[in-house]
């Protein structure tokens, strides 16, 4: 059960404020309904703070991120709905807000709305962090009348786009730290470990076998060289970093997400997700048609199907259908250009985009679920066989040397 301050206006303009307990604002607004024309609804702060709540307040010298981002619309929302306005759901959701970059952001915006600019016009000075398809739901829904309703549909999309990049990003941190303690064991074994055994294998090195001579070389050139193994791993790190901010870079490692044996289905259907749920909330949304293959083809995230909607920008605006270029691409299965050809000839363009979305996200998981389920037995196997590897480069001599003395 949550605490908010509420700051009402009576019918005889007098105005008072209170506190009450819900377990969500849309509950308080509920309880404030009939009372009076409501100013202001925020959450009440707690006395206390845990120590995750501290440590990301230290955290504050950035600007929002999209958690902050889907928190401000989802608040928007609701207030708007108890009937607030907007310049003071605005205030008061800035308010409350910590990050200091967000709460300038927030009072630069009231201040627009409050000059008699659109939201949507407000919110385009930041496109950093209001997109392209953010800002044009919201100027379409200033259109419509349906601001409060459209500000749903953008919370709801930003929370399915939080949560696919979670998961993404968790099916590609677990490999990552799978190889680390690989590389670290192996540079345990071989700096550390081999070592030991140098002074055993002093003088016999015309009976060792060909696995122990080339650990105890290899193990000799990192001791020796270790400084040398640092900077060129660091200059690899370092230039795969600065290459993929290039533009051959990313068009590189864009084309690699899409063929890599284990990882491809998993990145075909994060962008196929990704672009034909951004395609149908902008089609429901009531954007034009050239708009919103525009922001689908920015908001893809991979080079090639950028380039694929933009095609299909160039034939829209010549007078084609979209299925036309579609029809001409490798990048979305023939069923999926069926069922947007069928959409589009049947004016249920947006219905089709999401049923397909939302078929493709559960693509997604189950990609996600067999890449983790495969990475993990070839990683055992691959850091078994390293060490299986270096632990017969000592045994074998042990054995070859003792079979010697007998």
């Amino acid at each position: 059960m949550a605490h908010f301050k509420y700051q009402l206006q009576g019918a005889d303009g007098r105005t008072t404020t209170g506190v009450l307990n819900a377990p969500t604002s849309e509950a308080a607004a509920a309880q404030l309904r009939g009372k009076g024309q409501v100013i202001s609804l925020t959450i009440v702060e707690g006395a206390q703070q845990s120590l995750s709540e501290k440590l990301k307040a230290l955290n504050h010298t950035s600007g929002p991120n999209q958690k902050d981002i889907l928190n401000f619309t989802t608040q928007l929302a609701v207030m708007i709905r108890a009937g607030i306005s907007i310049r003071a759901a605005i205030e008061g959701i800035a308010d409350q807000v910590e990050n200091p970059k967000f709460k300038e952001m927030l009072t630069s915006i009231k201040q627009d709305v409050e000059g008699g600019k659109p939201f949507s016009e407000a919110l385009a000075k930041y496109p950093k962090h209001f997109n392209s398809l953010y800002i044009n739901m919201v100027r379409a829904s200033e259109m419509s009348g349906s601001f409060a309703k459209m500000l749903d549909r953008i919370a709801a999309y930003l929370a399915q786009q939080i949560e696919t990049r979670a998961m993404v990003r968790g099916a590609m941190i677990y490999p990552g730290t799978i190889a680390t303690m690989a590389v670290g064991v192996t540079i345990f074994l071989l700096t550390f470990v081999l070592p030991r055994f140098a002074g055993v294998f002093k003088g016999k090195e015309d009976v060792l076998p060909w696995p122990t001579t080339f650990l105890m070389g290899l193990s000799s050139f990192m001791v020796a060289w270790w400084w040398l193994v640092v900077l060129v791993l660091g200059a690899l790190v370092g230039g795969a970093f600065f290459a993929s901010k290039t533009d051959a870079g990313r068009l590189f490692f864009d084309k690699g997400k899409l063929v890599a044996p284990i990882f491809k289905k998993m990145f075909r259907a994060l962008y196929i997700s990704r672009s034909l749920h951004t395609m149908g909330e902008l089609v429901n949304a009531g954007v034009p048609m050239l708009d919103t293959l525009a922001i689908t083809g920015d908001i893809a995230g991979n080079h090639y199907y950028r380039g694929l909607w933009r095609r299909v920008h160039a034939a829209v605006k010549q007078g084609k259908k979209i299925a036309f270029e579609l029809n001409r691409t490798s990048l979305l299965p023939k069923s999926v250009v069926q069922m947007v050809s069928a959409g589009e000839e049947s004016g249920k363009l947006g219905e089709v985009l999401d049923e397909i979305s939302a078929f493709y996200v559960k693509q997604l998981r189950e990609a996600i679920k067999t890449v983790t389920g495969m990475i993990e037995p070839i990683m055992i196997v691959i850091m078994g066989s390293i060490v299986g590897f270096i632990a017969m480069a000592i045994i074998l001599p042990i054995f070859k040397m003792s079979s010697l003395v007998k």
